[in-house]
């Protein structure tokens, strides 16, 4: 089975913009990837600017917009990694996680990063079962 790239209207742009190289979404062997995405706005292309509860919110927003277009969805994924600057975030970022896997929630990994080269506090890449 071939590797298809997934254009995500708006993210897929914005993201393009600031000439970074990398495809949003691809579909092999019935899984969606999806890189890294920051809490970016799609309509504006602008980084959200706010607390780590506005941007894990825009974040995961961007999260299933990408899924949806590669044919999957939140309650579609298996693995999960969130990217942030502070560890210090991890209890809000667990209560507002919650919000978003009321169940069972998918595999997770949590990281502190030292920076990135946009302003934001984080970014969540996912891997999911196509529906």
């Amino acid at each position: 089975m071939g590797i298809e790239h997934i254009n995500v209207p708006g993210l897929s742009e914005a993201i393009a913009a600031r000439g970074v190289p990398l495809t949003v979404a691809t579909r092999a062997n019935g899984f969606a990837f999806i890189s890294g995405l920051p809490p970016i706005d799609p309509v504006t292309g602008t980084m959200v600017k706010g607390d780590i509860v506005a941007q894990l919110r825009q974040a995961m927003s961007n999260l299933s917009l990408a899924l949806q277009h590669a044919g999957s969805s939140l309650e579609s994924t298996v693995m999960l990694t969130i990217y942030v600057s502070n560890s210090g975030y991890f209890s809000t970022i667990n209560q507002i996680y919650r919000d978003y896997f009321p169940g069972f929630p998918p595999a997770r990994t949590c990281v502190t990063v030292g920076s990135w080269p946009f302003e934001a506090d984080l970014e969540v890449e996912a891997i999911a079962a196509i529906d």
